[in-house]
């Protein structure tokens, strides 16, 4: 790439490989990619970075495949300038960068209950992004307003409205990087909300396969069947079922798995490309159609171009 970028003082770096910085451990490089030193210096890149640059914000890489090919666009990826916690008068405030665990510890030794938080990973950029969700609480539950720079440089606060907040989407405009979200949380006893993630962890640990490369869920329950927190929602059908009905559970292509102990994760079973988990992914959705008519929608983010076959 020619296009000359603006001056930093946090770290750019060109052609950078993705892979180590995903939870899949695949994908080829970014153009560039920025790790800002804090929210002035991001805001004075986007302002002076040239208007047809493609900007990619990510988080921690847990919900995420980066093609082979890699991404054309400077991707953004907020770091330690990013994930402080502040708790005060019932309201919890964290950086885009903060793991969503640590901020579900932190509210809870203050006595403040986002638990729902515990067992989702990633960070408070991507769970407000995804509008993320567990145990029948999710982030439109709680969130009051989301800091956001926009492609133009300037500050903006989102509230949750704003935001169209939906199973497992929001609406964020092109190229806007969220830098921190602002929840309110019910008061509860720091000693049982403690016990209650302890709770969560085992029983996310004996379900799901925590110890394997994977990206999280793979594809959202089908849609009508979904947890929303509509009353008039259903819960019954879910994305493994369909898939262990279509007889892919344990599916492999190349390096890549669906999981034998929980068939809505796609694995990294050792050497797989983005391409293998992608078509594996692809497989089963045609599949799980053959089998029941269901489509079955991605949940795990893909971007980036595919290398020529």
């Amino acid at each position: 790439m020619t296009q000359e970028l603006p001056p930093v003082r946090g770290t750019l770096t060109p052609h950078r490989s993705l892979a180590d910085l995903t939870w899949l451990r695949v994908g080829g490089p970014a153009d560039w990619l920025f790790q800002p030193a804090d929210e002035a210096d991001l805001r004075d890149f986007l302002r002076d970075l040239p208007t047809g640059m493609p900007v990619f914000p990510m988080g921690v890489g847990s919900n995420l495949i980066v093609r082979d090919g890699g991404v054309r666009a400077v991707v953004i990826r907020l770091g330690r300038g990013f994930n402080a916690i502040e708790v005060a008068e019932g309201r919890v405030t964290a950086g885009a960068a903060a793991l969503d665990a640590h901020v579900a510890r932190r509210a809870a030794e203050a006595g403040l209950d986002l638990t729902f938080l515990r067992t989702i990973p990633g960070s408070i950029g991507g769970a407000v992004r995804m509008n993320a969700g567990c145990y029948g609480s999710y982030v439109a539950d709680h969130l009051i307003f989301a800091r956001c720079v926009t492609r133009a440089g300037e500050v903006v606060e989102l509230r949750k409205d704003d935001l169209h907040l939906a199973y497992r989407q929001s609406r964020l405009p092109e190229g806007w990087v969220i830098v921190s979200a602002c929840f309110a949380a019910e008061a509860g006893d720091p000693a049982v909300l403690e016990a209650r993630m302890a709770d969560q962890i085992a029983k996310r640990d004996a379900s799901q396969p925590t110890k394997e490369r994977s990206a999280g869920s793979t594809f959202r329950n089908p849609v009508g069947h979904s947890s929303t927190g509509r009353a008039d929602d259903s819960h019954e059908l879910k994305a493994w079922k369909v898939i262990d009905d279509a007889g892919m559970r344990g599916a492999r292509k190349g390096g890549a798995q669906m999981s034998e102990m929980h068939s809505n994760f796609l694995i990294n079973a050792g050497g797989a490309k983005a391409a293998d988990l992608e078509d594996l992914g692809e497989e089963v959705r045609k599949k799980v159609f053959q089998q029941s008519g269901i489509t079955l929608e991605w949940e795990i983010m893909r971007v980036g171009e595919r290398t020529a076959e």
